[in-house]
């Protein structure tokens, strides 16, 4: 049996879907004029709409978050077309797979027809998996339309990325949410208009915000929620907030773990500390952890931060994020969560100062375009007569013997003779240490009695 399958859709796109299939399904789009959201992608006038009226597409990666409308514009293009359409899920094929499909796909080629291969969760195919595909985009036998929610940049092979269009596509808006929900509730023919509906705009709008601008999840939580409405005499529903609650439970954020969602909160994360607002901190620290992050990771980016981003200017932080790290060790969740909000509002508003970030930077900098040179004989110890003998310690200025307890020994390698790594600032306690150093500088001039 052919894998293939020629798109007979309704209008532009899609295909004729069972009336048991779930209601996210029986209200997927079948035209460009149906789909919500996306605007700068299938606006009129805009590039990628033009080329899917056209009928010529070139290979591509559509990229976002769950729910956006990834496989339907993928169905919609193929339809479009007139194209074989073979869909793929990089969970469920494997390499055997891929060829066969590949040498039918080169026989419709030379036959004149086009094949569109769409891979849904690209970024689940390993490299090997991604290299089958690569000739026959080459060649021009299949058009790819690949799905991720990850950062193609990351996950898709650089060849087949410079071979394929990248388009970035938006979680929808709650109003826009609530208008497909609202269109859901009106359509008899594929929604939920053949029976009553009665639902607030306040709890469309609640289902908005917790679907987070996935369709799919919404109307999943809508379908779910006539479901359980018990029908009246005449038999209409009615979705209750006490219902809409036991159906919703607990909201499940976007996150993984491993992905560029947790890269890019950790990042929002470190920043509202460098930015000292405690709030924004506050907020990104909760989310993560709601999301199932790893406490003790959270933990440890702390401490970096109390060392990279406030430093001496308030030595203090870095106990605070240890004793945070510690609390949450000894409580767990969730009470050990307040310990790492303590700490991370502590860092948010302490005295903000790199200067020792930037100082090892410059250390190591040198460590490798210099030369190693061996530690001076004066600073070294004498342990032996031979190493007596051979001038070790010889030179050697002992501070304490010295009434202001600092002396103008080098301790530098020669050919770093005179330089200065650490420029303490004017934050919190680093003022005083700057001013500790110009008068150490001075003490080191001053003439000897």
């Amino acid at each position: 049996m052919s894998l293939f399958r020629q798109l007979e859709p309704e209008g532009e796109g899609g295909q004729r879907v069972e009336s048991g299939a779930p209601l996210a399904e029986r209200m997927r789009p079948r035209s460009l004029d149906e789909v919500v959201g996306q605007e700068h992608l299938l606006g009129r006038g805009a590039p990628l709409r033009a080329q899917i009226e056209a009928g010529r597409v070139q290979s591509m990666i559509l990229w976002g978050p769950p729910g956006c409308g990834k496989t339907t514009l993928g169905r919609l293009i193929a339809g479009r077309a007139r194209a074989d359409f073979v869909p793929f899920s990089a969970v469920l094929s494997g390499i055997k797979e891929i060829r066969e499909v590949m040498t039918q796909a080169a026989r419709a080629h030379h036959a004149g027809r086009r094949t569109i291969v769409f891979i849904d969760e690209v970024h689940r195919f390993n490299k090997a998996q991604q290299d089958a595909f690569l000739p026959f985009v080459e060649q021009g036998s299949i058009t790819l339309v690949g799905a991720t929610t990850e950062n193609p940049s990351f996950e898709v092979i650089a060849p087949l990325l410079s071979r394929a269009r990248v388009y970035r596509l938006e979680a929808l808006s709650n109003e826009q949410v609530v208008l497909l929900l609202r269109r859901a509730l009106a359509d008899s023919e594929r929604g939920l208009g053949g029976v009553p509906v009665a639902v607030s705009d306040e709890l469309l709008e609640r289902i908005a915000v917790y679907s987070a601008g996935d369709a799919r999840a919404a109307y999943n939580i809508l379908e779910a929620a006539v479901a359980g409405a018990p029908p009246d005499a005449s038999g209409g529903r009615e979705i209750t907030q006490e219902l809409l609650e036991r159906t919703l439970q607990r909201k499940t954020l976007l996150y993984d773990k491993s992905g560029e969602e947790h890269f890019n909160l950790i990042s929002a994360l470190h920043k509202s500390v460098r930015n000292s607002d405690p709030d924004a901190s506050l907020y990104w620290l909760a989310r993560m952890l709601e999301s199932g992050e790893d406490p003790l990771y959270l933990a440890r980016r702390m401490v970096r931060m109390a060392s990279e981003d406030v430093g001496l200017a308030d030595p203090h932080a870095l106990r605070v994020t240890l004793d945070a790290m510690n609390a949450y060790d000894f409580l767990g969740a969730p009470e050990g969560h307040l310990a790492l909000a303590e700490a991370a509002v502590y860092l948010a508003l302490a005295p903000k100062s790199n200067a020792l970030y930037t100082a090892y930077g410059a250390v190591s900098r040198d460590l490798e375009e210099t030369r190693a040179e061996p530690v001076p004989l004066h600073l070294r110890n004498a342990v032996t007569r031979l190493m007596k003998a051979e001038g070790y310690g010889r030179g050697y200025q002992y501070a304490h013997d010295f009434e202001d307890k600092v002396t103008d020994m080098e301790c530098l390698p020669e050919s770093l003779r005179g330089r200065r790594y650490y420029h303490p600032t004017d934050q919190g306690l680093e003022a005083r240490i700057r001013q500790r150093m110009e008068e150490i500088a001075r003490l080191k001039v001053k003439p000897k009695s």
